[in-house]
């Protein structure tokens, strides 16, 4: 295991998912957690995507809000389905966006489970869900040339003929990205032609044996080490309130599937802060320079005590 030379910088997932399973369209709440979690000093702000699988704000809209709400931070997609989108459009996007937020914006990006409901979002968006890795590799290529700001000819899955895309990223060659994977050719694809690479678990363990990986073929390929971005999931409450149940009903209502299924695959801890900090170090160790964290319970006790406590972090 390594330890980051810096401290690990914090992050929150607002609860776009949530709210609408709760009835909660609206997005002053998430704009007011925004800014709390802001003020309490954590460095990042996320959201999640999908369409109907499990519905919630569109991403890309909501950071635009957020950013003006919350400025200063880093704003991020936990994790966006970039196949669901054609490439230029969503070049577009992601260039004002960045500017919106003058630089600080990260795509953390994934290919979506193989799952009935995920499946049903590509057939009603007219895109191949077995050809999706090859959609989401050739599409940031395609973003990353028209970003630069030169006339762009590209023949592949989408045709251009010498144009030239506006506004320009904030950011010179555009926002980071972060491929979301986790299996061992994710990991090596993230260090070969991105950014950062964002795993959802299953344990420290797991991302310390990964993380070894992904430094060796960042060295193979003679690039940088890619940022390593862990998604989490904490429950910080009582033993008397049983966290670690709370997590298991939050897991089965938001995915539909008995939760020792998900922990399978999906890093979560419940406990009092104390246990939470001591577990989130175990990620720290294994080599992850950025904690995102997804809350179950009450979020704006989880965010202070956090806060107060992420010395401990490093």
């Amino acid at each position: 295991m390594t330890t980051p030379t810096n401290p690990p910088r914090l992050g929150y997932l607002l609860p776009t998912r949530e709210n609408v399973m709760r009835g909660e369209h609206g997005v002053r709440n998430l704009l007011d957690a925004a800014r709390i979690a802001r003020g309490l000093g954590f460095d990042s702000l996320w959201v999640g995507d999908s369409l109907f699988a499990r519905p919630r704000h569109d991403p890309l809209t909501l950071l635009g809000a957020v950013a003006v709400a919350a400025p200063g931070a880093t704003l991020g997609t936990a994790v966006l389905l970039s196949a669901l989108r054609n490439p230029v459009v969503l070049a577009q996007q992601l260039a004002t966006l960045d500017q919106i937020c003058e630089g600080r914006l990260v795509i953390g990006a994934g290919i979506g489970a193989d799952a009935p409901p995920v499946r049903a979002e590509f057939a009603a968006a007219s895109v191949p869900f077995e050809r999706r890795v090859g959609r989401l590799v050739e599409g940031f290529a395609l973003c990353r040339a028209l970003w630069r700001g030169e006339p762009v000819t590209w023949e592949g899955r989408w045709q251009l003929q010498d144009v030239t895309l506006g506004p320009q990223p904030h950011r010179p060659g555009g926002p980071l990205i972060w491929l979301a994977s986790n299996v061992d050719a994710g990991v090596e694809r993230a260090a070969r032609l991105f950014d950062g690479w964002f795993p959802i678990g299953p344990d420290a363990a797991t991302i310390a044996a990964r993380h070894t990986l992904l430094l060796a073929a960042a060295s193979e390929h003679r690039r940088p080490p890619a940022t390593t971005a862990v998604y989490l999931t904490v429950c910080i409450d009582t033993p008397d309130n049983n966290p670690e149940a709370q997590i298991d009903a939050y897991l089965a209502e938001y995915y539909g599937v008995p939760a020792p299924a998900m922990r399978r695959v999906q890093a979560c801890k419940g406990g009092d802060t104390e246990a939470v900090m001591e577990w989130l170090q175990a990620f720290v160790r294994a080599g992850a320079d950025h904690l995102v964290l997804r809350l179950v319970g009450n979020h704006q006790r989880a965010l202070a005590a956090l806060a107060e406590q992420r010395h401990l972090l490093g």
